[in-house]
């Protein structure tokens, strides 16, 4: 009877395709995962440890540069694709505008960059490092990752996003073999993605119908205004959750910067799981939260609980195998690093917590409570990252970081408290009196 029951029920879970839009983010994270810990080792081992160090403390700055880039579209953009589906039309206008915005954020975002480290003497000891990483803001700028997850259907770009990874791995085997050799290293990452991208959106237009039109400046400038509020969103909750190596390249040597960062390295890949979970559900929680409340408690509740195993499961591996991960990586032991790991190793499941709390000032597009809880998260981490990080060291900015989930949390409760707190109650189990 149970093996009949699990016929059963195991495809049909799989036909739904919120399962199948978790899957294939898994597949991409995965591939990321993966062949990051195949990388680490090879770039350690050709470049050196300080090398190493300074080409993730570029890859920091390019990561906060994207923000820029992606303007919050990665949360908006789904929505609004999965609202479009049927109107090729408007899907057409929509893919053309946001591209468009992108591209033209990236170039300024260039700009900046180089202006600052050519002209203006910052970045010095990373500077032609950070040069040569720009063209990962082109390769973010026209990843389509929010089409495929408006439509649901991310079979093809978790397929491309193996394959750029790939071929980013096989630049670094083949080219990169000493320590002069470090510029490359991030140009690489962002040569494979803009190619496989460009790629994608020539399937996009020729397979799927969608025109590409010139761009319409006057609603590039209005999606602008209206994903201010999600970009400094996200500038807040970078600063929070991962500007820990800038930070700390303030009071640091490059030898420390590397065995921080292969810790945080490992960090941020496990970080990406509660994110991950919120993309995957996003545009089907959209849905039901529009035509069934009860539905999409029903759903929320049940996303939440089996996310919370698998980031309390993911914190608990992590913690026991710290000094096997590290020494894998680095090819030897390093005690600094398995002691940041294990610190480090809480953010996922403390991160999961707040799912239901992001989720539902997602699904109830409540911009101005998404900025302000950011920006109460990042007035309160950056200061506290900068004041352990000098007392403590390394040490002290790992327990920065992982303080940031649980003032998250906190300030996540807090405003669906104040706001929505109808929701709240569903969500814990209780209705408000009179609903």
């Amino acid at each position: 009877m149970i093996e009949k029951l699990g016929l059963y029920v195991i495809p049909n879970l799989i036909k739904n395709r919120s399962v199948q839009n978790f899957i294939f983010l898994l597949t991409i994270q995965a591939s990321n995962i993966l062949i990051s810990l195949i990388s680490v080792p090879l770039l350690i081992q050709s470049i050196g440890l300080d090398q190493f160090g300074l080409v993730n403390l570029a890859l920091s700055v390019i990561v906060l540069a994207n923000i820029l880039v992606g303007f919050g579209y990665n949360l908006s953009a789904p929505r609004e694709v999965a609202l479009s589906q049927g109107d090729k039309v408007r899907l057409s206008h929509l893919v053309s505008n946001i591209v468009s915005s992108r591209v033209l954020l990236a170039l300024l975002a260039s700009s900046f960059i180089m202006l600052a480290a050519l002209g203006g003497g910052m970045f010095t000891e990373y500077k032609w490092i950070l040069v040569f990483s720009l063209l990962l803001l082109f390769s973010e700028a026209t990843l389509p990752v929010w089409f495929f997850q408006g439509l649901e259907k991310m079979k093809l770009v978790s397929l491309a996003n193996v394959f750029a990874k790939l071929l980013y791995l096989a630049g670094i085997v083949l080219l990169i073999h000493e320590p002069t050799q470090s510029k490359w290293v991030n140009f690489l990452m962002g040569l494979s993605g803009l190619g496989i991208n460009l790629l994608l959106l020539a399937y996009i237009h020729f397979q799927l119908g969608i025109r590409f039109f010139r761009p319409e400046f006057g609603k590039v400038i209005q999606s602008i205004r209206q994903n201010w509020l999600l970009f400094l969103s996200n500038v807040a909750s970078y600063l929070s959750v991962n500007g820990g190596l800038i930070i700390l390249s303030f009071f640091a040597e490059a030898q420390v910067l590397g065995m921080f960062s292969l810790a945080e390295k490992i960090a941020i890949v496990l970080r990406l799981f509660p994110s991950m979970l919120i993309q995957a559900v996003f545009p089907n929680a959209s849905r039901l939260y529009a035509a069934d409340l009860d539905s999409y408690h029903r759903y929320s509740k049940k996303i939440y609980a089996i996310g919370l195993l698998c980031g309390l499961g993911l914190t608990l591996l992590t913690f026991a195998a710290a000094p096997l991960i590290i020494s894998l990586l680095a090819k030897k032991p390093l005690p600094e690093s398995v002691e940041y790991l294990r610190v480090l190793a809480f953010v996922p499941f403390l991160a999961v917590l707040n799912f239901p709390n992001v989720l539902l000032l997602l699904v109830k597009d409540q911009k101005k409570l998404l900025f302000r809880s950011s920006w109460l998260l990042a007035i309160y981490v950056v200061p506290a990252c900068f004041w352990l990080t000098a007392k403590y060291g390394a040490m002290g900015l790992c327990f920065g970081l992982i303080s940031a989930e649980v003032v998250s949390l906190l300030v996540g409760t807090m405003f669906n408290w104040l706001y929505n707190r109808e929701d709240f109650f569903r969500l814990i189990g209780f209705r408000v009196k009179g609903t």
